[in-house]
C-alpha cells in the first residue's frame, strides 16, 4: 500500500488499520494491568509484614518459627544487602527510584505475561523498600529498610528483598530462553 493509501485510505483498506489496532492494545494493556497488579501485591504484603513487625516484634526477643533454621527477628538496615554499604543509603534511594522509572517507561512495550510478573516483582519490591527509605527514621531518603526474615547462616531480610530476588531470578530465566518483553522470541 502507499502511503497517501494508507494515510487517505481505500475502500478496500478502510477499517483494516482499525480492525487490528483495538486487538493489540488491550493485550497490551492486560500485561500492564498485571504488572501493576502483582507489584500492588507485593509491596501491600511487604508493607502490611512491615507493619505488623513494627507493631509486633521490634524491640522483643526472635521469633522462632523453624527451630534454629528460620527467626523472624526485627531489625532496621540502613544498607544494602548484607548490611554493606550503611553510608550510602541516598545513593540506594536513587537506585530504587530510577529501577522504578526504567520498569514504568518499560512497561509502554510489555506484550509478555511472564515478563509482566517479573518486572511487577522488581517494580513492588523496589516501591517497598524505597518507601521505607522515605518515610522511615532517621530522615527522608536517609530511613532504614525494616528486615526480619532470618534464615541461620545467612542475612536477615524482607519481602521486599525477596520479590526483587524472584523478580531478577525470573528476568535471566526468560533472558536464557529468548523471550523479550515484547514478547519476541530471538534464538542466538
Amino acid at each position: 500500500m502507499t502511503e497517501a493509501e494508507r494515510i487517505i485510505g481505500t475502500p478496500d483498506s478502510e477499517g483494516a488499520d482499525e480492525a487490528a489496532a483495538p486487538a493489540e492494545r488491550p493485550k497490551g494493556k492486560r500485561k500492564i494491568l498485571a504488572l501493576l497488579l502483582v507489584a500492588l501485591f507485593a509491596y501491600l504484603l511487604d508493607l502490611g509484614s512491615k507493619m505488623l513487625v513494627v507493631a509486633k516484634l521490634e524491640g522483643h526477643e526472635p521469633i522462632e518459627v523453624v527451630g534454629d533454621l528460620l527467626r523472624f527477628h526485627a531489625i532496621r538496615n540502613p544498607g544494602a544487602a548484607f548490611g554493606m554499604g550503611e553510608a550510602f543509603t541516598i545513593i540506594f534511594t536513587c537506585i530504587a527510584a530510577t529501577v522504578i522509572v526504567v520498569i514504568v517507561r518499560l512497561a509502554r512495550k510489555l506484550y509478555s505475561t511472564s515478563w509482566a510478573i517479573a518486572l511487577g516483582l522488581l517494580l513492588g519490591g523496589a516501591l517497598g523498600n524505597l518507601t521505607d527509605r522515605i518515610f522511615r527514621s532517621p530522615g527522608v531518603f536517609e530511613g532504614a529498610v525494616v528486615d526480619f526474615i532470618a534464615p541461620a547462616h545467612f542475612a536477615v531480610f524482607n519481602l521486599a528483598d525477596s520479590a526483587i530476588v524472584c523478580g531478577g531470578f525470573l528476568i535471566v530465566i526468560l533472558s536464557f530462553r529468548g523471550l523479550d518483553p515484547d514478547g519476541t522470541v530471538h534464538k542466538d
